[in-house]
């Protein structure tokens, strides 16, 4: 069962102080660094789990500071989606998620997209929260796998506003 909570005003809080932690343990490493996923958008129901990502110029420069991120409570775990670094850190009440991509992938991340999307359709907005609602009975990767279409078709809306070209949104 997946555990989705209405929006909680806290995690913009939550999700600046992991943002300054990350800043501080990579001094130099990264290019920007913002708060993704559904706790970013206010309004929408979510996991309790902060979604970070940042961008570098190099993905190994990353990898070898990866003992900065794990004095802060951050482990590396190999990613499904190719060009990009994966850090979780378990915590109360919630949990982190840091993506790290490249710098010249930034401005047409599908995550990123997506967010802003959200932000600015509320109806886009409902209609995703009642689809994560429906589906907490579900497991994990079935809950995943539930919203592909939806936010298939909400990238592809964003995506296209934007005049960027259509990409599947599972990177694999």
């Amino acid at each position: 069962m997946i555990n989705v909570r209405e929006y909680d005003p806290a995690w913009p809080t939550y999700a600046q102080r992991a943002l300054d932690e990350v800043l501080g343990v990579l001094p130099g490493l990264l290019t920007a660094i913002e708060h993704i996923g559904s706790t970013a958008v206010p309004g929408l129901a979510a996991k309790p789990v902060i979604d970070l990502m940042a961008a570098t110029e190099s993905l190994s420069a990353v990898v070898s500071a990866s003992d900065a991120l794990a004095a802060i409570g951050y482990q590396r775990i190999e990613p499904s989606m190719p060009g990009r670094l994966f850090y979780r850190r378990e915590g109360e009440p919630v949990a982190y998620h840091l993506h790290i991509v490249t710098a010249a992938s930034w401005d047409t991340r599908n995550q990123r997209i997506l967010r802003d999307h959200l932000r600015e359709h509320p109806e886009d907005r409902e209609s995703y929260g009642r689809l994560k609602h429906d589906l907490a009975a579900t497991d994990g990767d079935a809950y995943t796998r539930a919203k592909t279409a939806l936010i298939q078709r909400l990238v592809d809306k964003a995506r296209t506003a934007r005049s960027l070209p259509l990409v599947d949104v599972w990177e694999e």
